[in-house]
This record gives structure tokens, sequence and C-alpha cells, in this order.
């Protein structure tokens, strides 16, 4: 939990005000208003809570059940509670829903200190808080009902002498005493305070649970009578207590385990990896616990130098000891006596002993499922997830996958293919699947990620319908999954496929894709610093591409400029992913100003296609060496293949360069490829047709920078109209950029500046600024100087912006050589110039 190795060391204890909340009933919320709603009102709640931060100076800890804060002034924390409470009311009345959250607020000392950079890697929270103050806090907030605020005495004290920094809210405040209560882990009696607003607290007592419960004094207990029912019936508890064993694994919630190859001694073959197959969708359904995945299973034996084979129980105890995982199961199907048995052992990987054995058995083949649920039912509540969550999200194996033993096998060596980049084998496997049992989902959109995989998104779409048509076959995460697809398939915008993707990643906080989807549709919308967190959230150890994840983050990382964080998140991916240089390395190394650094890659790597690829032509360009950028354009034009994205881009690309070198193509050329893309606009479904419609506003801005702006003029109304159609925002910036530069090129600069104004919030395009840039020269504004030093401040963003599958990079990178030039020039002016005065000084002498 702290990470062993890589913290820095635990400074002294030190007093703070501890806050936890807990947004009630988010799961049925979400039913109830909505995927869409839902999302945007999460987004809404996110802003609030950072608002609120800054309000009042908090620390956010940790998010992911719930909000942990930190605040030096306990003051603060009860305000920061007050106005969450209120203002989540305002949330929900816009919406028509009740919005409340349960708050629990405590003082006292607590260390802290900072994770390292490779304990972060390895699944660490970057802030570790530990004391006795902490639980307290946890305590108060679970037991709290909606729309409470709770606070020790110890707190109490505190806060009720400074209420009158609040304001005249601070002096209306109503304070009410609960009572003492006992906390489970608390050696001794807490009195509980409730503080709250009159008229919207209610100041009930709060409930009794298992982990709280109020303290009575004797002569206020029931009649002699009562007693004795009660002593007989805690009697009869305590005897219960006693011979029920405890639970076998010290198991929290979102934890991980590692399920070892199935022991298959029923002699049927199909068994093997069907039944593993069925055992982990049923598991997999619980949010209780964390299954670590097949793919991040093999990665660990490679790296354990392990050769992949059968996951025994031995070796899988090693992976989980590697891993941190809680626990091991190991499934085992048999049969006994005409009587087909599922069984389950639950292992300890500190010990490597078995702890709790569980079975479920009956007469023939079809059981094989209903005992398979039986017995995940019971592994789950041995691990601590109580019985409710546990009906609630166990659907059977034949509702949520399939009854047909057959097509889970085909299913389960189909994943295997995927996993290996073998696509035409899974492919033919998934199909296998699906027509086993036409009504598995699962193997619908297995053959979509491959089709998606492969470019071939009318496929992806094919399979996305027939997998939307059974949809209620699906288990709760999975349809999050396909909702997020088809947003992103059928025509949806960039900023809605977003929003699928954030509901996925906030109700489901361990699946890793989610944050990874989410993460890279904020790249591509120019909202880094969300970008960097959400890409954050995926490197955890138990994400099979936890390497990919930290090239995410450094990708946001370069993007806001930030060099030495983008090249530490990439040296941690290479150790992770075993690699020594790729694209997005090389993007940061120029970007820092090393771009012989970065060309001593591109050279070092010919198989990996840098030469063929987008920055062997920007680093080249960033050089000057516009000879050795247009070789890069033909490598890549010639090993584009069959993607005609890919190929359209790298000729517009060719298109582009052509100008930077001093040759541009003639008008007609411009003119045709944009035409071209336009058309590709109108025969296009999903987010190619943003990706097509943002490559021909680049080709009519490509048409300016080459002085044919007539056919940029020509071709502006239908730019305009089908941009407003597609309906993606980095296409219709980029067509306000168009239309902007047409401006500036005929002498109405003031037009220009005012038209890209509101494109400036920190998310535009680096060519936005370009312009501004070109537009304050031309009206020889004083602001001209800072505009040019922006760009020389911001060769990150000009590497690592990605709209349009990074088409524009060369053309940044091209300014930004420029701006350098520009500025370089000018300083050996101004020292021309401080020459000659020092030497008419020395003549007068």
């Amino acid at each position: 939990m702290n990470g062993d190795t890589g913290t820095s060391t635990p400074h002294s204890p030190q007093l703070r005000a501890l806050l936890f909340t807990d947004l009630c009933d988010s799961l049925t919320l979400v039913e109830h208003i909505g995927d869409s709603a839902a999302a945007e009102l999460f987004q809404d709640h996110d802003r609030l809570v950072l608002r609120l931060q800054q309000t009042w100076n908090g620390r956010l800890i940790d998010r992911s059940d719930g909000l942990f804060l930190l605040f030096e002034r306990p003051i603060d924390a009860l305000g920061f509670a007050l106005d969450y409470q209120s203002e989540l009311a305002v949330l929900g009345t816009a919406r028509n829903v009740s919005l409340r959250a349960r708050a629990g607020l405590n003082v006292g000392e607590v260390i802290l200190w900072n994770n390292s950079a490779e304990a972060v890697a390895h699944g660490a929270k970057p802030v570790e808080v530990e004391g006795l103050a902490k639980p307290m806090a946890a305590r108060l907030m679970q037991l709290a009902r909606p729309g409470q605020i709770l606070v020790s005495a110890s707190a109490e004290s505190t806060v009720r002498r400074s209420a009158g920094e609040l304001g005249s809210r601070g002096q209306s405040l109503q304070w009410k005493s609960h009572g003492r209560w006992r906390f489970k882990g608390i050696a001794s009696e807490q009195e509980v305070f409730e503080v709250g607003v009159p008229g919207e607290a209610e100041f009930r007592r709060p409930r009794s649970h298992g982990k709280a419960r109020r303290s009575i004094a004797w002569w206020r207990r029931p009649l002699p009578m009562a007693m004795n029912a009660v002593a007989a019936l805690v009697l009869a508890l305590i005897g219960w207590s006693l011979l029920r064993p405890a639970p076998a694994i010290a198991f929290a919630e979102r934890e991980w385990i590692v399920l070892a190859d199935v022991q298959n001694l029923s002699g049927n073959m199909l068994l093997d990896d069907g039944f593993e197959q069925a055992f982990r969708i049923s598991l997999e359904q619980s949010r209780y616990v964390n299954v670590l995945s097949n793919i991040k299973v093999q990665d660990t034996l490679e790296r354990m130098r392990q050769e992949r084979g059968l996951l025994d129980t031995q070796a899988a105890v090693e992976v989980a000891l590697r891993e941190g995982a809680r626990a091991v199961v190991v499934p085992r199907v048999e049969e006994l006596h005409g009587r087909l048995r599922v069984t389950a052992q639950l292992i300890d990987p500190t010990t490597g002993k078995v702890v709790w054995t569980t079975h479920a058995e009956q007469r023939g083949m079809e059981s094989l499922f209903a005992s398979t649920d039986a017995v995940t039912v019971a592994l789950r509540n041995e691990l601590g997830e109580a019985m409710k969550q546990v009906s609630q999200t166990s659907l059977p194996l034949p509702q949520v996958a399939t009854s047909d033993l057959d097509a889970l096998h085909a299913y389960a060596i189909g994943l295997q293919a995927y996993g290996d980049g073998h696509y035409n084998e899974a492919l033919r496997f998934f199909e296998q699947a699906s027509r086993f049992d036409p009504l598995f989902a699962f193997a619908y959109l297995g053959q979509m990620r491959v089709y998606v995989a492969r470019g071939d998104l009318d496929n992806a779409r094919r399979m996305l319908n027939r997998a939307g048509g059974i949809r209620a076959r699906l288990p709760g995460r999975d349809r999050l999954y396909l909702d997020a697809w088809r947003t992103e398939l059928e025509d949806g915008r960039l900023e809605e496929v977003s929003a699928k993707w954030k509901l996925l990643a906030d109700l489901y906080p361990d699946y890793h894709g989610a944050h990874a989807n989410y993460a890279w549709a904020m790249q591509t919308l120019g909202r880094y610093p969300e970008s960097e967190a959400s890409a954050r959230k995926a490197t955890v150890a138990a994400n099979p591409l936890q390497s990919i994840a930290w090239q995410d983050v450094g990708r946001a990382q370069l993007a806001q400029n930030n060099y030495a964080g983008a090249l530490e998140s990439y040296r941690v991916s290479a150790r992770l992913g075993r690699w020594t240089s790729n694209r997005h390395l090389v993007a940061a190394t120029a970007a820092s100003g090393d771009l012989a650094g970065a060309q001593r890659m591109i050279d070092g790597e010919p198989d990996r296609g840098f030469g063929n690829g987008l920055e062997g032509v920007a680093v080249a360009v960033d050089a000057g060496d516009t000879a050795r950028a247009a070789a890069a354009n033909k490598r890549a034009l010639k090993a584009c293949g069959e993607s005609v994205l890919a190929c359209q881009m790298f000729e517009l690309q060719a298109l582009l360069l052509a100008t930077e070198s001093g040759r541009p193509a003639d008008a007609s050329a411009f003119d045709r490829v944009t035409r071209g893309l336009l058309a590709r606009v109108k025969a296009t479904k999903g987010q190619d047709r943003a990706e097509w419609m943002f490559l021909a506003a680049a080709a009519a801005y490509g048409a300016q920078r080459a002085d044919h702006a007539q056919v940029a003029g020509d071709l502006l109304p239908a730019l305009k109209e089908l941009s407003d159609s597609v309906g993606d925002l980095r296409s219709r910036q980029m067509v306000t950029l168009v239309e902007a530069n047409a401006d500036r090129l005929q002498g109405h600069a003031a037009e220009a500046l005012a038209r890209l104004q509101p494109l400036l919030d920190g998310t535009e395009l680096f060519q936005a600024r370009v312009v501004r840039w070109q537009a304050l020269a031309a009206e020889h504004d004083p602001g001209e100087p800072e505009a040019r030093q922006w760009l020389l401040a911001n060769a990150g963003r000009a590497y690592a912006e990605s709209a349009g599958s990074y088409v524009m990079q060369l053309v940044n990178t091209s300014e930004l050589r420029q701006a350098r030039t520009w500025a370089s020039a000018q300083q050996n002016a101004s020292l021309t110039v401080r020459a000659g005065a020092a030497a008419a000084r020395q003549s007068r002498h």
C-alpha cells in the first residue's frame, strides 16, 4: 500500500483536518438519467470539486471511491463540506434528480510522504497519508446518512470556535450531538456531532451498522424480559461466530487476484479453455474483486524469465507475489459418481497454502454454468463482498455469456490469438464462436475489436450492431464498453465519445482501457492536463499495457512543454516495455532542443519506421534539412499499405512539405486533394469522418500557405457547411483558422485577430498562434514579440499536437524554425547596434 521501495522518507506527524465524502446512490443515478446525462453530470461534478479545492485550499489525496481531502485549517474543511452539499443540490435540481453526499470530518495527526516516480509506476498513489485520524474520518463518513456532515469531538471543538470565519452562514450553523459511538478498529468510545444549515440538514440520528454502533447506558436498555431474549440471541451469535471460520484472507475492495489455469480432471478437453473463460466471466461481474488479465500474467511470466505454458498453482503464486495480488484462485472441474463438481481453492500467496475451499456439484454437463455461478458467488462473499452487492451484480452465465461450451472454447482461443497480435486467427475463432451460439455477444465484440485493429470500420460497425442487438446478454461493464464504441463508430462527436469513456472509467476505476481512451480523446481536443491525469490512472502495475499508459502520460506532458517530465515518463515506459526508442521519444528529444539526438534515434532504428513516419519529416524540417524530410515522406508513402487514411495523410504531407521546401505545388494539386478529402467526409461514418474533415481543412490552409488563396476561398463555403454537419470541435477550429488566415492575406489583420480570439483558451491549435503572430507582425503591433515568444516556448505542443493524425506537425516545426530564425536575427541586429554605439562612445574619448 505504501510502496516498499522507491518512496521518500515519511515526515514527522502533522496536524491536519481530514474530510471523507461519498456521493450517494451514484449507480442508481446513472440508470435513472442515462449514460450521456450521467457523464455530463460527473464532468460538472469534477469541475465543482476542483473549484471548491481552490476556494478552500484543499488537497485531494484519493478519489477512487468518493473523495479524501486534507486541509491545514479545520474550518476550511467544513467550508468545503457545506459548499459541496449545497452545490450538489443545485446540480441535481438542474437535472430533476436528488444529489446528496455523506461526509465525515476529523482532526488529528497524520504522516504524509510522496512516493517516487518508480513507486507510482508500480501502482502507488503520488501521496500517502497514514495515522489514526484517517480511519476515524472514514468511519464517520460511512456512518452518515445522505446529506449529513458528521464531525468528531476533536473537530467539533476546533471548528465551532472558528465558525465565525464563514460569515453569516457560520453564525446560522446548527450543531447536534448524536451521543457516543463505538467504531470498529478504534478502542475508545467517540462522541459524534452533526453540523448543518437549518432547513437543509435533517439532524437525524445516524444508523448503526457493522462498523459503528451507538453506545447506550444500561438504564436505558430494554426491560428484563427483552434483556434475556437479547442475551440469548447474543450467546447464540457468539457461538455461531466462534464456530464460523474467520475470513481466510484480509481482502479489501478492488484488490487483485490471480486466476490459475483450470485443473480439468473431467476428461473433457473442451473444459480446459471453456470452463476457465466461464469462470472468469462470472467472477469479473464483481466490482469488488479484480482479476489480473491473461495478458498481464503472461507479461509477468516473461519478466520472470519463465516459458509461457501452464499457469499452475506455483507459477500463479509467484505472479501474485510479484504483482502484489492478494490471493490466488485455482478452479477445478471433475466428474465424481456421475456428478460434475466445480471447485475453487483460495490460496494465500504469502504462505502458498490453501486457506479456503468451496464446491458445487450437479448431474450432467449442462450443470456446469449453474455450479460455476454458485462457486464464484461463494468466493466473492468469502473475500468480503456484501451479499446484497453480489446479488445485484451476478447474472447467470448463460444470460451474460453462453451456455455452449464449444462457443466458449473457440472464444477463449480467439482471445489468446488476439493478445498475441494474430488478428486473422483470432477472427476465425471469434466467428466460429458466434456460429456455435448466435446469441454470444462477446464473440461479436471480439470480431469488432479485430476489425477496428485492422482499420476496417465498416465491418466493425456490422459486428457492433450484431452485439448491440443482444446488448442485454452482456455484463454491465461490457454494456458501457459497447455504448462507448457505438458512439465512436456511429458519427459521434469526440466530446460525446470522451464522455462515454469517462463514464465507464468513473464507474469502473480499474478498467484501464477506459482511462486510456479518455486520455487519448482529451489529448486530441487539446485538454492536456486532463489527458495526463486520466493516463496516469492507467499506469498501475495491474495494467497489462502499463508501458503504453506511460507513453500517454509522456505525450500529454510534452504537449504542456514539460520536457523533463515527458522524457522521464518515456524512460519508465521503455523500462517496462523493453524498448530503446520510439517516435514519441524522438518528438520529446527534438522539442527539448536536441535535434541531433533525435535524428540519431531515427537513423539508428530504420526497421521501426521512423524514417517513414511523421517525426522523420518533422525533425528534418525543424533542422532545416528539407531533402531528408522529402526522402522520409517518400518512404512513408511507399509503406502506408492498405490504410486509405494513412496514405491520403502522407499525400497531403507531401504537398505541405513542398511548400515548406520553397517549391510549392500548383493550385490544381491543392484543389484536387482538398476536393477528394471533402468527398471522403461525405462518404464516411464515425470518428474517421472527423479525421477526413480536419485533413480537408488542413489542405485548404496548405493552399493558402502555398500562395493559392483562391483555392481555399472557393472551397471555404463547402468546408464550413460540412464542418457544421460533422460537428467535430477540432475540425471547426481548423476551418475558423482558414477563415482568419484569409482575412490576414486580404490585408484585414484586425478582423483575423478578432476571429482567432475565441479560439485562444489554452486548447487552441499551434497554427492559431502562428496566424496570430503573422497578423500582429503585419500590423506592427507591439504584442508581436510576445506572440513569437509563445511559439518558441511551446515547441512541445508543436510536436505533440495529434489532431488530423499529426498532419500539421511538419508545418508546426517549420514555423518553430522560422520563429527561432527571426529571434536570432533580431538578437544579432540588437548586438550590432549595441556594438556600434559602444564604438561611437569610445571615439568620443
